[in-house]
């Protein structure tokens, strides 16, 4: 997908009536790996899939603890997550 005058903005339709902005937010997502959280009435586990190993790529982290209660994981590009989680609500 190149870029033109309907991608700039995601309250711009095109004339094929695309929000170019929301495609270009799910083929991000489609970068990501899976993120699963599971909640008891004790404990809550994340668990986060990690790509494989590359010698010339560092570890990314993709759970962060937001609170002493509450945490999140990261699917999709992780800046834009790591930047989320910074933030902490």
């Amino acid at each position: 997908m190149f870029r033109n005058q309907y991608d700039s903005d995601v309250t711009v339709w095109s004339p094929q009536g695309r929000l170019h902005q929301v495609d270009y937010a799910v083929e991000a997502m489609k970068q990501g790996s899976a993120t699963v959280g599971v909640k008891s009435n004790t404990h809550a586990v994340l668990v986060a899939l990690k790509r494989a190993a590359n010698e010339l790529c560092s570890h990314q982290k993709k759970i962060y603890e937001l609170d002493t209660h509450a945490g999140v994981s990261i699917a999709g590009l992780l800046s834009d997550g790591r930047i989320l989680a910074e933030i902490k609500y």
